[in-house]
């Protein structure tokens, strides 16, 4: 198996940029911090694990579900930056171009209106079952009222 077999085969993972993610997990905004406590983490999303700053790539992911190759992306007030919101497009069309579906929310919409990103994220991943049903993960049973 070649290296770049190897890549793809653990989804994408870039063991390199593992003490980054490191870092990063331990100094989580309290934006990615409110997320991961209230909807992502123990399986909260319809029985999905999430993982945190996951390597990916030649990318830092804020969260991924790697079974429906879901990424989730808390952008602060500094991806208002024309050249951090260049490299903000670059990172999705790359992570897209490699099969990631990419969902954005701002910090504000993550402190302010969890609710809605709750439901946000629900119905991405409600689309994406449809279009490729998944069977139930161990360790968790997924059901249609989440």
């Amino acid at each position: 198996m070649t290296t770049t077999e190897v890549f793809i085969s653990n989804n994408f993972y870039n063991q390199a940029l593992q003490p980054n993610a490191n870092a990063l997990r331990k100094a989580m905004t309290k934006a990615e911090a409110c997320l991961w406590k209230y909807v992502l983490r123990a399986r909260g999303m319809r029985g999905y694990q999430f993982r945190r700053q996951r390597p990916i790539l030649k990318y830092i992911v804020d969260f991924v579900c790697l079974e429906l190759k879901l990424v989730i992306e808390v952008d602060g007030s500094s991806h208002n930056h024309e050249d951090i919101f260049r490299k903000d497009g670059k990172r999705q069309k790359d992570l897209e171009k490699n099969g990631f579906r990419v969902l954005r929310f701002t910090d504000e919409e993550v402190l302010k209106q969890i609710r809605g990103v709750n439901e946000s994220i629900e119905s991405v991943i409600y689309e994406l079952e449809q279009s490729s049903p998944q069977p139930p993960s161990k360790g968790g049973q997924r059901s249609e009222n989440g």
